[in-house]
């Protein structure tokens, strides 16, 4: 009787991708209901890029993106996140309505330079955001640990009317 050896059991590493958040899902309290397997990876800037608002009638209000800008800068917390939380994102962010796209840029953290992706949106830059928007994501900047001065540059950006 031949005995076979069988192998030791192996942990399963899942592949495991860096989101870039900077608009509402700077606030890990959401992040841990919208994608409870991602934790926080870390927090950094995102050089080369500037916040702003874009698309609005289609929308309902112009919503939070990036767009390229230099000299200018995007404070952004960095989530580990797995297939099944990135796909949970993907369709809370309506992803498959071609709205959003998801790009990869480089991160500049304390510990150097992680790629990592995010959601713009493909609209035209315009418009602004409601005042209750602007303050969700200034609320949620300051829990992820943005710096006063940005998050208060936040609560300053211009707003727009409250939808009929």
């Amino acid at each position: 009787m031949a005995f076979f050896r069988t192998r030791p059991s192996v942990p399963t590493l899942v592949r495991v991708t860096l989101y870039a958040a900077y608009g509402t899902n700077l606030d890990p309290r959401r992040m841990a209901l919208l994608a409870p397997a991602s934790p926080v990876f870390a927090t950094g800037w995102l050089r080369g890029w500037r916040l702003t608002f874009a698309g609005g009638e289609e929308l309902g209000a112009a919503m939070a993106t990036v767009v390229e800008a230099d000299g200018e800068s995007v404070f952004v917390v960095l989530y580990d996140v797995p297939p099944a939380d990135e796909q949970a994102l993907d369709v809370w962010e309506d992803i498959d309505l071609g709205l959003w796209r998801k790009i990869r840029v480089r991160v500049h953290t304390r510990d150097g330079e992680p790629l990592a992706w995010l959601y713009v949106l493909d609209a035209y830059e315009g418009g602004l955001p409601t005042v209750e928007q602007l303050g969700i994501v200034a609320d949620a900047a300051h829990a992820g640990g943005a710096p006063a001065d940005y998050v208060r540059r936040l609560r300053e950006h211009p707003c727009g009317p409250p939808p009929d």
